[in-house]
């Protein structure tokens, strides 16, 4: 049913879009970076919503004025190309990385809380994922109802967590025990995995805007954008508030704790055992409801790139089996399996979303692609130096201790992509694509996934 526009639509959409960012697994990485940074915070507060709150709001946005969809990275990196590094994201995101954490988190921070030892993770994992394939499978409409109750539940918990962390710090803060305090904050940025999830954002975003009675390109814009301001400044206070208290912390807890063992700690200092309980209860459920989402879009996706020969239902199996499989291993190596595929995955794919919104500009895909493949190229080697520290030169790149070494390479292969494509004749087969035309002409899109 499509409501008649009003000028408040952004603030509500805007509502709605924090809501659809604010995961209960992003919550475990604020603290710890806090905790670690110490009396620089600010500095990794800062990268870390550089990457998961602007950049992402800033794709979201480009995406949505591009056409919204997947389609708009396959038209600016090329069919395959772009079904490549958008499987990538839904694979990190809906199956080996996500998905997988939403168990392991709900583990560490709702059962041991309350059970300690009692309960094992396999056992309980089964269980978990026993309901997300009960619930995505046949698409319920309990989940969204959850939802609507869990996200208001989950961001009362936190004001009140940080309110009382506030008026009674956990004590003085200490210096960083991390001399990568950047580097950590851009790291956890591509852990909270935001980046990765837009594609399949953009199209809810737009087609939420449509049901408020926004058809029109130019309508639809500023109420995007203007929505996607609120999302940002509201994840940006959440966030920022729960670094704070990890900084509170850095002299008070042990800093062997893990990122779901800090905040559960800080929820128990600052509220008691009631605090962490009822915290628990609130994530374990948000947690939940964030892996049926998950699964169930990656699912919806490898149904239709494959043009249905993997039906919906197969998918909901498969995802959920590897989910199951991986959640086993436990949250912090999950995490650690994570920071390498994702340090690779995420440049690229941001330096791509990032352009789409200089398409206008833009004559060519090559452009695009020179970028993409510059970002790749520059993510791989760093990877490789900091999983394995075999080439030390590289530390002297430019932006290194800030963790954006690979942006001149990929702004470089920008470059060189646009002399190739004078070269070869391709320096306008952007000029009369599809998306070219959705960005420019304000076409309405097509939904192509």
């Amino acid at each position: 049913m499509v409501s008649s526009p009003k000028k408040t639509d952004f603030l509500v959409i805007g509502l709605a879009l924090f809501a659809i960012f604010f995961g209960a697994g992003n919550l475990i990485f604020p603290p710890f970076l806090g905790m670690n940074a110490g009396t620089q915070w600010p500095v990794a507060f800062g990268c870390f919503v550089l990457i998961d709150v602007v950049i992402t709001c800033l794709g979201l946005f480009a995406l949505c004025r591009a056409g919204g969809s997947t389609a708009a990275i396959e038209g600016a990196l090329g069919h395959r190309a772009g079904l490549l590094i958008n499987s990538a994201a839904v694979l990190c995101t809906g199956v080996l990385i996500a998905s997988p954490r939403t168990a392991a988190t709900t583990f560490e921070m709702t059962v041991v809380p309350i059970a300690g030892n009692a309960v094992d993770l396999l056992p309980f994992s089964i269980a978990f994922f026993a309901i997300v394939f009960a619930l995505t499978v046949r698409q319920s409409k309990v989940v969204d109802i959850i939802g609507k109750i869990l996200t208001p539940l989950l961001v009362a918990a936190i004001v009140v967590l940080v309110a009382v962390g506030i008026a009674h710090p956990l004590g003085p803060i200490g210096p960083a025990t991390s001399p990568t305090v950047a580097q950590d904050g851009i790291a956890a940025g591509y852990q909270a995995m935001d980046i990765l999830c837009i594609a399949g954002f953009a199209v809810l975003l737009q087609d939420t805007v449509i049901s408020h009675g926004h058809r029109s390109r130019s309508a639809q814009l500023p109420i995007v954008a203007k929505a996607c301001l609120v999302a940002a400044l509201l994840l940006t206070l959440i966030y920022g508030g729960i670094t704070y208290l990890g900084a509170t912390a850095s002299l008070t807890l042990d800093h062997s704790l893990t990122q779901a063992q800090l905040l559960v700690q800080i929820t128990r200092a600052l509220l008691g055992e009631w605090g962490v309980v009822l915290l628990g209860i609130i994530v374990g459920l948000a947690c939940l409801t964030t892996a049926i989402g998950l699964i169930g879009a990656s699912a919806a996706f490898f149904e239709r790139v494959t043009a249905g020969r993997l039906r919906y239902p197969v998918g909901v199996a498969l995802a959920t089996i590897a989910s199951l499989a991986i959640c086993n291993m436990g949250l912090t190596n999950i995490i650690n399996l994570a920071s390498p595929i994702l340090a690779i995955i995420c440049p690229p794919y941001m330096i791509t979303v990032v352009l789409l919104l200089f398409i206008r500009h833009i004559h060519s895909t090559w452009v695009f692609k020179g970028a993409a493949t510059g970002a790749l190229v520059a993510s791989i080697a760093i990877t490789l130096h900091t999983t394995f520290g075999i080439w030390q030169a590289i530390e002297a790149l430019p932006l290194y201790s800030f963790g954006f070494a690979w942006l001149p390479p990929a702004l470089l292969g920008a470059l060189a992509g646009w002399m190739l494509s004078y070269a070869f004749g391709f320096q306008k087969d952007l000029t009369e694509s599809p998306l070219r035309n959705s960005a420019t002409k304000g076409t309405p899109s097509k939904h192509t996934d």
